[in-house]
Formats: structure tokens, C-alpha cells, sequence
């Protein structure tokens, strides 16, 4: 009972942090509409991303490597749905490959809300699904006979409300965070961005949450070299492994001559993107308009609309909310853009612009940890008038357009591929072995 107690007054001291953050960085109504509304679920297709791997493939790919299965459970708010966000398409392929290493792997959501068509396709990749709508999942766990080798939760607030539970519940498990970005990393350059004293104090709460959630975590997962350094600096014994967004390579069938169509892709519920797109519609897309009237503007996103309801906008410019399936725009548009001024993390919609062979422009931010070189692997921009300059040389440079599809797609193969993500995996439990030999 005491441990339950305490599951439920972490989680909604949590919840309160969360609610904080939100209201300085995007005010009432966007706090009041995330409180009001039901988890969304707006996929039931496959993501726009290159078909996947057949799963014997993969087994084929990393078996060969000594593994040691185990019983494992990742614990996240919600089911992943690759066509939603990069954080579920990453989920969704490092759970392909845990499974293909021979784990036996149980996701089990913090949500009450039941997903059959997710719950499905997850079960289609041998990954078993844990039911808690009756019980909850806290009091499954404390009732569940599985003996778990490890217990995987993503990002900082859940692990708040789940390690204490681990330890508790089963001690011998490794526990393991997976940050997904870091959050106060993020908040703190927002805060920076906005001058805003009310943020910046935000931002500091979150960064003593999340450094003490990695201080009770086995091994850490981050997505970047640049994160990990972030964190050895801060927490020097702190046990952390890179393990970045994972992506399969489409055919190349991108063509310059489907005309000046540029391409930006990001839900509104993540701050980065809702100012992102403001910044582009703004400051830069008018630039852009002046010298070259033709162009068109995609916006890819569930509620991105929102963002420019106060704005006067050209003709030029199309919203087309979430879209289950990208790759149509991904094949018909010849530029992605990342005009973001902050954030954290590894931006999976470089990596999905750059998979499909589509030349990509991006802010210092964006591009941060991902092994991209300015005028050889994408373009980068700082400011409102580079960013306009840049679109505008990448619309007239033939030889520039094409050496940037090669070698963006050759990035995503060396760094960010099915198999680039193993040798983190396989260190994260060696890490376990280790310890349970002392």
C-alpha cells in the first residue's frame, strides 16, 4: 500500500512540474486544451518511412553478436505510433530490435486508454502488449510473477514515478532511463530565447528532476554524443549510452524537378516546432516570397494551423494537419526545412528528410549531434536572412542540390541506422552482467 501511496503522489507532483513548464512556455489556453483533451491517436497505417526490414532480417543483422535474453518491460505514456512522432518511430524500431536480439519484450502504458490498432501492430513485431486499463500499472507490476532482467522508462517523469516502484518491486532488475531528450537542455535555451525569468526557474526545476532521475537510473539513454557530454559533465559516474533515432533508407527517388515545393514537418505540441514554424512564416517564407513568387510552403503537423491563425498569409502556404503517410511529400518536394531557434535531442525530421533524399536547410540548433557538415551534408542557417539566402542557393544550385541528397542520405546510414544503434544496446546489458558478477 505504502508503495502505491507514494507511485501516486510522485506521479502527480510530476504532472504539476509538467503543467508549469507548459504554462510558461505556451500559456493557458494550450495548458487548458492538453488537460481537457484525451491522448491523441491519429495513425492506423504504417509511418512514411522506408518499408520495414523483414524482422528476420534483423535477427540476421545482429545474432551473429553475443546476446543474453531476458525478460524486459519499457514502461511509456503512450503505445508508439511511428507515423505520430520521432520519438515513436524510434521506440517502435529499438523495440525490433530488442526483440530480434531474442529479449522477450513488454510494453506497458501509463495511459487508460486502450489501443487496439497500436496494440495490434506491436504485436505483429513479437512485442506483448500489457493490459492495465482494469488495474492500473502500478498495481500490476507490484502483481505481475515476471521476473524482469530490466525495466526500460522513457523520459525523466516517469522515472520519478517508476524507479522507486522497481527497486521496490523487483530489486535485481536493471533500471534503465531512456531520456529521449533532455528536457531541461531544451527548456533552459527556450527560457534563454523568451529572456524569461519565469521559465528559466522552470527550467532549473526540471534539470534537479532530471539529474536525479539519471542518478537512480542503472544506464541513461541519450540520442547524442553531444548529450552524453552534457551529462558526464554534470554527473561524472553517471552510467550513459548513446542510442539515437533509428532509420531504414527508402529508395532514392527524390527529384529536383518536382519545382520550388519546400517541406516542414513537426507537430505544434512541441514547442521548438510551434515557434519554429511562427519564425518561418514570419520572417523568413516573406524573403523567400520576394525573389522567388512560386514557391510553395507544406506544413506537416497535427495543429499547426494554429500557430499562424493571427498571421496574414500568401497563397504559397499549405497546411496539411497530420498525414498518416509521408512519403508522397517526402518524394514530390525538393527542400526540408528545420528552422528551429531551440530544443534538445536528435531532430528526427532531418533524419526523415535526409532518408529520402531531400536536401535539407537547418538552424546551429537543429542540427546539433547529428554529424552534419555545413555545404556538404545539409545547409545551416542562423538567422532569417541566411535562411532565405540558403533556400534560394539551394533552388538554383543543380550541383549543390545533389551532392546534399547523397551525402544526407549517407549520413542517415552511417549514424542513424538499424545497426548503428546495437553496439549502445549491447553495452547497456553488458552493463547489467557486470553487475550482478560483483
Amino acid at each position: 500500500m505504502l508503495r502505491l501511496l507514494r507511485y501516486h503522489l510522485q506521479t502527480a507532483i510530476s504532472r504539476l512540474h509538467r503543467a508549469r513548464v507548459m504554462l510558461h512556455s505556451r500559456g493557458w489556453r494550450a495548458l487548458l486544451a492538453r488537460v481537457t483533451s484525451a491522448p491523441t491517436t491519429v495513425s492506423s497505417t504504417p509511418p512514411s518511412a522506408a518499408k520495414p526490414q523483414p524482422e528476420q532480417k534483423i535477427a540476421e543483422l545482429i545474432m551473429p553478436r553475443a546476446m543474453h535474453p531476458m525478460s524486459l518491460l519499457w514502461v511509456e505514456e503512450q503505445l508508439p505510433d511511428p507515423a505520430r512522432d520521432s520519438g515513436s518511430l524510434r521506440m517502435f524500431n529499438l523495440l525490433r530490435l530488442l526483440v530480434a536480439m531474442g529479449h522477450s519484450v513488454h510494453v506497458l502504458t501509463t495511459s487508460r486508454i486502450d489501443d487496439p490498432v497500436h496494440r495490434h501492430r506491436l504485436r505483429e513485431i513479437g512485442v506483448h502488449c500489457v493490459s492495465t486499463v482494469a488495474k492500473g500499472p502500478a498495481r500490476w507490476f507490484e502483481r505481475q510473477e515476471i521476473s524482469f532482467g530490466a525495466v526500460i522508462v522513457s523520459r525523466y517523469h516517469l522515472a520519478q514515478q517508476w524507479f522507486p516502484l522497481v527497486r521496490s518491486v523487483n530489486p535485481d532488475a536493471l533500471r534503465i532511463l531512456d531520456t529521449v531528450d533532455l528536457h531541461h537542455v531544451r527548456e533552459l535555451r527556450e527560457a534563454t530565447l523568451r529572456d524569461s525569468v519565469l521559465m528559466r526557474l522552470a527550467a532549473n526545476a526540471t534539470r534537479r528532476h532530471e539529474l536525479h532521475a539519471i542518478q537512480e537510473a542503472d544506464v541513461t539513454w541519450v540520442v547524442s554524443d553531444v548529450e552524453h557530454r552534457i551529462l558526464k559533465g554534470e554527473l561524472p559516474e553517471a552510467q550513459v549510452e548513446v542510442i539515437s533515432n533509428v532509420h531504414e533508407l527508402p529508395p532514392p527517388v527524390n527529384s529536383r524537378e518536382s519545382g520550388a515545393h519546400l517541406l516542414f514537418v513537426g507537430g505544434a505540441h512541441h514547442p521548438p516546432n510551434a515557434d519554429g514554424v511562427r519564425w518561418l512564416l514570419t520572417e523568413i517564407m516573406p524573403r523567400i516570397f520576394a525573389r522567388r513568387p512560386e514557391c510553395k510552403l507544406h506544413l506537416v503537423g497535427l495543429g499547426l494551423e494554429s500557430c499562424a491563425k493571427d498571421l496574414p498569409l500568401p497563397p504559397g502556404i499549405i497546411f496539411h494537419g497530420h498525414l498518416h503517410d509521408l512519403g508522397g511529400l517526402l518524394r514530390s518536394c525538393c527542400v526540408g526545412l528545420a528552422p528551429l531557434r531551440f530544443g534538445a535531442g536528435v531532430k528526427g525530421k532531418i533524419n526523415q528528410y535526409m532518408a529520402f533524399g531531400l536536401p535539407t536547410i537547418a538552424t546551429p540548433n537543429a542540427i546539433e549531434g547529428m554529424h552534419l557538415r555545413h555545404g556538404q551534408d545539409v545547409l545551416v542557417a542562423g538567422d532569417a536572412p541566411d535562411f532565405a539566402d540558403a533556400v534560394i542557393r539551394l533552388l538554383d544550385d543543380r550541383h549543390l542540390w545533389d551532392t546534399l541528397a547523397y551525402q544526407g542520405r549517407e549520413n542517415v546510414r552511417r549514424h542513424f541506422s538499424m545497426e548503428s544503434a546495437v553496439p549502445g544496446i549491447q553495452a547497456t546489458f553488458m552493463h547489467q552482467r557486470r553487475t550482478r558478477l560483483r
